[in-house]
């Protein structure tokens, strides 16, 4: 099998740890809500976002619905556009910083220098996506990436939003390889052609599938899939 032209990868449980995600980010995003919609929430990309809220849950409080949202992890568009917008202020100064594995930028790094192309496709907006990477602990990655995709592509387990990001990149389908800890997610990228690993990282506890290559860590998918070294 030829190496891939371009991995596309998750980022919870797949670059980051999800005790990053559940632990610090939403309870940061959770903590500044009622303060950012008070300051904020005239503004109109936020009014715009609120509005969506509204038609999704009519009758209710924006604040009531996202809460609810946010305490079941509901994968809503303008609930993850929000907590971008909320992290935003955490990264810029300097109380967050995104958490990635201790493999990942290396191997990012040595991929793009070895002229694989690099996107993300993660359940986060696409800004929240550029404030982790750009604000990483390893420094400003997203120069790296050819392309952020977020739910305004599709579900990530619909097979049809790994189509739409491949036309997107401008890429046939085989010529991409997944990456992500979901079996569900690998599913429905491979319905659409696409290459896919599921990481198993001890650390996130993730279920093992038979259905898909496995890789512990990123060296470990390089090794599997003919990429480059860790630069």
């Amino acid at each position: 099998m030829a190496p891939p032209k371009l991995v596309l990868t998750d980022i919870e449980g797949t670059t980051t740890a999800i005790a990053f995600v559940k632990e610090t980010l939403f309870p940061f995003a959770e903590a500044a809500l009622d303060g950012f919609l008070a300051t904020q929430g005239a503004a109109p990309a936020v009014a715009a976002l609120l509005d969506e809220v509204r038609a999704a849950e009519p009758g209710a409080a924006p604040a009531a619905t996202l809460r609810r949202w946010m305490a079941e992890d509901v994968k809503a568009t303008p609930l993850k556009a929000l907590q971008g917008m909320i992290w935003e202020a955490g990264y810029r100064d300097g109380r967050l910083k995104g958490h990635l594995w201790p493999d990942v930028a290396a191997c990012l790094r040595g991929w793009a220098a070895g002229g694989v192309g690099l996107a993300v496709y993660s359940s986060g907006s696409v800004p929240a996506q550029k404030l982790l990477f750009g604000f990483s602990e390893a420094g400003d990655l997203n120069p790296l990436f050819q392309g952020f995709f977020d739910t305004r592509m599709g579900g990530k387990r619909e097979a049809a939003s790994y189509a739409a990001i491949a036309a997107e990149l401008r890429l046939p389908a085989a010529e991409i390889l997944f990456l992500s800890d979901v079996a569900e997610e690998l599913d429905a990228a491979a319905a659409s052609g696409l290459a896919t690993c599921q990481l198993v990282r001890q650390g996130d506890g993730t279920v093992a599938c038979p259905r898909h290559p496995q890789a512990v860590d990123f060296p470990a998918v390089a090794a599997r899939f003919g990429l480059p070294a860790a630069g």
